[in-house]
Parts: C-alpha cells; sequence; structure tokens
C-alpha cells in the first residue's frame, strides 16, 4: 500500500531535487574543469615544422623542440643554447654561426647541415646522423659524438680541434669521435 502523505510527497521531492542540482552542479563542474584544463595544460615536447623558413638570429635558447624539423632552414646566427633538440630534422638547414651549446641533439638528422662555425660546446649528438654535413671552423669543446655518422675528411677536421669532456655524458669528446 502506498502511502500518499504531504510528507512523504514533500520527502521525494526534495530528493528529485537534490538530485537535479546535484546533476547541475556535477555538469558545471566538469564542464569548468575541462575548459580550465585545455588552457592551462601545455605538451611538454610540441613537434613544429620551421621547414625552408629564413630564421636568422631566431633565438630557441632553453625550448623543448624534440622532432621538431627545420629541413633547409636558414638558421644563420641563431640561439638554441640549451635547447632539446633531440630527433630534429636540420637536413640540409643552414646553422652557420649558430649557437647550440649545451643542446641536446640526440638522434638528431644533420645531415647536408652548414655548421660552420657553429658552437657546440658541451653540446650532446649521440646517434645523430650527420653524413655531409660541414663543421668547418666549428667549436666542439666537450661535445659527445657517440655513434654519430660523419664522413671520414669531417672527422678527421672535428679531431684537430676536438678537447675537453662532455658535462653530461662524461665523455671525452676525442674519445667519441675516436681521434688517434
Amino acid at each position: 500500500m502506498e502511502d500518499d502523505s504531504p510528507l512523504v510527497k514533500s520527502t521525494m521531492n526534495s530528493r528529485l531535487s537534490d538530485r537535479i542540482w546535484a546533476s547541475i552542479l556535477s555538469v558545471l563542474l566538469w564542464t569548468v574543469f575541462s575548459i580550465t584544463a585545455n588552457f592551462t595544460y601545455t605538451p611538454t615536447a610540441l613537434a613544429l615544422e620551421y621547414n625552408k623558413e629564413i630564421l636568422v638570429d631566431a633565438d630557441f635558447s632553453g625550448r623543448d623542440l624534440t622532432d621538431s624539423s627545420f629541413t633547409k632552414a636558414n638558421l644563420r646566427q641563431s640561439n638554441f643554447s640549451n635547447s632539446n633538440l633531440r630527433g630534429v630534422s636540420f637536413f640540409a638547414a643552414n646553422l652557420e654561426s649558430a649557437n647550440l651549446q649545451g643542446t641536446d641533439l640526440s638522434n638528431a638528422t644533420l645531415d647536408s647541415a652548414r655548421l660552420i662555425k657553429a658552437d657546440l660546446t658541451n653540446a650532446v649528438l649521440e646517434g645523430a646522423f650527420a653524413a655531409n654535413a660541414k663543421f668547418d671552423g666549428a667549436i666542439i669543446d666537450g661535445a659527445d659524438f657517440t655513434d654519430v655518422l660523419l664522413r671520414p675528411d669531417e672527422q678527421k677536421k672535428l679531431c684537430k680541434v676536438a678537447k675537453g669532456t662532455n658535462p653530461t655524458t662524461g665523455r671525452d669528446t676525442r674519445d667519441t669521435l675516436f681521434c688517434p
């Protein structure tokens, strides 16, 4: 037997009203959280494309540019110091007089890149592909060239100026280049 007393109806209406308000507040809270999360979240590494761009004197210092692409870009005198450049493509890029001090160029593509007079002090180039790259006049003090594919003539040029130990990996520059 159902009880249709005013007290029971009032209690049921109150519970129903509470549930509706709880649902509305829950949806509003979720909406606010989603909007806030979308505007405040920035990924640690966002691969960007700068292919064929003219970026002379550009400042990329201290940035995480993992897997970005600078294929055939003009980056003369640009600053990449202390940047994460893991897996970045600098294929045929002009990096003449670029500041690459303390960068992580692990597994980067430097094939056919111009690194003439570039400053690679304390850079880590482990596993980079640098066939046909030009390093004339580059500063490589403390750079780590472990497992870097280089042309023999470029390796010989680099061995003439190689010195120092990489502070990140602890490897001697001359050892990583297999200098005699």
